[in-house]
């Protein structure tokens, strides 16, 4: 009985590390859809909010049956908690990657941004991307330092997010309002998707200690890149 009690954990989990990597695989999908103008590829982004949903509603389904069958404590009360937070996270996740998707087919066959803004979005992107497999990777392992190492990548997603208000609200800025005001809904889409997975990242912490949040830092590495 034991074993397949832990084994129901498991399955979890491993449930968890599969919509992480679908969701960082969305999002850059997304990207790639907002940097070549690509409709094709926004609308089966788009296409995959049912499954999004199928797996939200089985995962919190496999989640409340452990807690009414099984009455898991300490570490596997905080597994099973934290499951339930991070689905949210990652349905949240998946659905800032499908209004990405949705700027790139609302204005096809136009590009949602100007050139000059792309090189900004591809950065962007990546560590969107990077956020949302090394959370999944964090959640896995029950690893709180790499959990921690997320949040100085998580730091500048919200400078990029932060300085685009400087450069579209610059008095050279000559691309018209519609322009200026889809650029800002992206860089909040990306920093909120960013947010989202530094929150996935949190529950690992709480899983190993205990604690809801962060209650000292670690040494990190900035500008983390993906190889």
């Amino acid at each position: 009985m034991r074993t397949s009690y832990h084994e129901r954990l498991d399955r979890l989990v491993a449930r968890l590390l599969r919509t992480s990597r679908v969701v960082a695989d969305m999002m850059d999908r997304a990207g790639t859809a907002l940097f070549e103008a690509d409709g094709e590829l926004a609308r089966e982004v788009i296409a995959e909010s049912a499954a999004l949903e199928r797996a939200k509603v089985e995962a919190e389904g496999h989640a409340h049956a452990i807690l009414a069958v099984q009455s898991p404590v300490a570490t596997d009360l905080r597994v099973v908690l934290a499951a339930i937070h991070a689905v949210g996270d990652l349905d949240r996740m998946g659905r800032l990657a499908i209004h990405v998707a949705e700027a790139v087919q609302r204005r096809y066959p136009d590009r949602v941004v100007p050139q000059v803004l792309m090189p900004r979005f591809v950065e962007m992107s990546r560590i969107a991307v990077w956020l949302a497999v090394m959370a999944g990777q964090a959640v896995e392992s029950r690893d709180a330092v790499l959990a921690r190492t997320l949040i100085s990548v998580d730091d500048d997603m919200d400078d990029l997010h932060r300085t685009l208000f400087t450069a579209i609200d610059y008095q050279d800025w000559a691309y018209g309002t519609v322009k200026a005001v889809d650029a800002a809904l992206l860089s909040r889409y990306y920093e909120r998707f960013a947010d989202h997975a530094v929150s996935l990242a949190r529950q690992t912490t709480f899983v190993v200690t205990g604690r809801p949040k962060w209650t000292d830092s670690v040494p990190v590495q900035c500008g983390v890149r993906i190889a």
